[in-house]
């Protein structure tokens, strides 16, 4: 009984040893991190390092050059059309039926009297499978001006060679202009009149 109680009592004793020097390491160990803390320099650096990089400025392009103005058109004559492909073509003048045979000048006026004046000429076109042979002539047409100078009643007097230039040749004609005849101060219809266009390879 007596061995009982004495060891219940140095139980309780060593019992009490452990928890007190358990307790004195806890209390211990919370020092030492305390003192870690309190040791510890936080530094801020607001100067950011050196860079061993180069710094490169953008460097805005230069302004476009201002757009050059185009260039004026000049405006084209009324004239014949010269897209002959660097053929040769005699169109002589106009010849009228009866006494009368000249043109009046390019100058005259509608409200004057006078014979039918030329505006414009169309030269035909070379048919190009004469142009592979070499092949030259010409052909004579009769036409009328009609009051308004438009050339109407086209049609064919003489070819030479037959059939070789004459659809050419009265497509130009019909594209001919003309100030109409003006006779009391009224334009006339010319009937009857012919020209020849001469067809020759030439440079």
């Amino acid at each position: 009984m007596v061995r009982f109680l004495v060891s219940i009592l140095l139980g309780v004793v060593v019992t009490f040893g452990l928890f007190a020097f358990m307790a004195f390491l806890v209390s211990s160990g919370d020092r030492n991190k305390e003192e870690q803390q309190e040791n510890i320099i936080v530094e801020v650096n607001t100067t950011p390092p050196k860079s061993a990089a180069e710094q490169r400025r953008r460097v805005p392009p230069p302004p476009p050059p201002p757009p050059k103005a185009p260039p004026k058109q000049q405006t084209p004559e009324p004239e014949a059309n010269n897209n002959t492909g660097g053929l040769n073509f005699n169109m002589p003048g106009v010849q009228m039926a009866g006494a009368s045979t000249g043109l009046s000048a390019p100058g005259a006026g509608m409200g004057r009297d006078g014979d039918a004046t030329p505006i414009v000429r169309i030269e035909p076109k070379y048919p190009i499978q004469a142009a592979r042979d070499g092949k030259e002539g010409y052909v004579i047409l009769s036409f009328t001006i009609n009051k308004i100078g438009g050339v109407e009643d086209v049609k064919v007097l003489e070819a030479q060679p037959k059939r070789v230039f004459d659809k050419e040749a009265k497509r130009a004609l019909r594209k001919w202009k003309y100030k109409p005849k003006v006779v009391e101060g009224k334009p006339l219809r010319q009937p009857g009149l012919t020209v020849q266009l001469d067809f020759k390879m030439g440079g």
